[in-house]
């Protein structure tokens, strides 16, 4: 793909509308894209070690060539991070480089750099700006788009943060070419969700071009258009989350329930592979409710183990917690209401609906029966 086939999608938000920029090589032209949407401005990176490896050095280059200012802050790689002594850190290194309000904090790496950079842009002086360099799958079709940023708590993922919109979203698909191919497959997860969600055609697509996804080129681009697409129209519809955003969350309430009991440990499951089993979950749960058919939830659980994702409690390495365990973690998901669990279920593919007040005896026997199967 070459630099003059960049694609747009732009999210309207009144005056903190932004464009998302997808395109290869845009981390090398970054330094003059950051310019032209606000000049003057400062910058401070924050990426984490294996991110900067990559691909600090061209950033950095490439800022430097458009007369910016400039200091990198690398954290460790990993969800540990994305915690306080973390935001402390990143807080302090911004402010200890005399960024101003007025400059702007950019995240260059995956999903956990850029919750815990924009949390930290989103407190530091009171609201900083913000510019997205995604160079995860997952990243590119999911965390950097719609200012959702934050930290994990030992409570649960992501209960402390806030919405910071970026002024910028920069996704170089040539950051892919590197990924490592588990990171990948989970990205992949979330890219599956927005047909899922309410895009039958698109799952279509994807069970017919997933190939042409994972070997690069003009299908990759497609899915990672079509997915910053959905998921920009469904931000504008309902920026906050409090409505129909929350469809974005088809296969979390389990996911991040998985993730909590594996005390966030990459090595035994990363936030995407959660998710394809949250997916596999939600629509079988579905199913068990009468909500859609067998065949549908079978569909979903054999497209994603075509491309070698799990979709089984029992593919997390080292399952040892039981239903109990699951459902209490559950209760610290987001979207619990006066104590009353929500889940993202389904009528079929690509009819995602929020389902409130789901019984926890209903969940508890499903849960029993998922953990039962081998």
């Amino acid at each position: 793909m070459s630099e003059v086939e960049d694609v747009v999608v732009h999210v309207p938000l009144g005056d903190r509308a932004y464009d998302i920029q997808i395109g290869r090589g845009l981390i090398g032209r970054a330094g003059a894209l950051i310019a032209a949407v606000a000049p003057g401005a400062a910058c401070a990176v924050v990426t984490d070690a294996n991110v900067a490896k990559a691909h600090l050095g061209a950033l950095e280059q490439s800022l430097a060539a458009a007369g910016i200012r400039h200091e990198s802050v690398v954290c460790a790689p990993g969800e540990a991070s994305k915690s306080y002594a973390g935001l402390q850190e990143v807080c302090d290194a911004v402010i200890g480089a005399r960024m101003e309000r007025g400059d702007i904090v950019v995240a260059l790496g995956g999903g956990v750099i850029g919750d815990l950079a924009g949390f930290a842009a989103a407190v530091v002086r009171r609201g900083m700006r913000f510019v997205q360099i995604p160079t995860s799958l997952l990243a590119q079709v999911d965390s950097s788009v719609g200012g959702k940023t934050g930290i994990n708590s030992a409570h649960g993922k992501n209960l402390v943060g806030a919405f910071h919109q970026p002024i910028l979203v920069l996704a170089d698909v040539g950051a892919l070419d590197t990924l490592a191919e588990r990171e990948f497959r989970a990205g992949y997860a979330e890219v599956a969700k927005y047909g899922l969600i309410d895009d039958a055609a698109f799952f279509g697509w994807l069970e017919e071009h997933h190939r042409g996804v994972f070997a690069g080129g003009p299908d990759r681009v497609h899915a990672i258009r079509t997915s910053c697409a959905a998921k920009a129209a469904m931000v504008v519809r309902d920026e906050k989350e409090e409505g129909d955003r929350a469809l974005l969350n088809l296969g979390h309430t389990f996911a991040h329930a998985f993730e909590r009991l594996t005390r966030y440990d990459g090595a035994r499951l990363v936030h995407g592979e959660a998710v394809a089993v949250g997916l596999a979950c939600a629509f079988r749960f579905s199913a068990a409710l009468g909500l859609c058919s067998g065949q549908d939830a079978g569909r979903v659980e054999g497209h994603l183990r075509t491309v070698g994702l799990p979709t089984r409690i029992r593919d997390i390495p080292g399952w040892d917690g039981g239903a109990a365990a699951i459902l209490d973690a559950m209760f610290q998901d987001k979207k619990v209401q006066r104590g009353a669990l929500t889940f993202i279920l389904a009528r079929g593919v690509g009819q995602s609906f929020i389902a409130r007040g789901v019984d926890a005896d209903r969940v508890r026997a499903f849960l029993d029966a998922e953990l039962d199967r081998t």
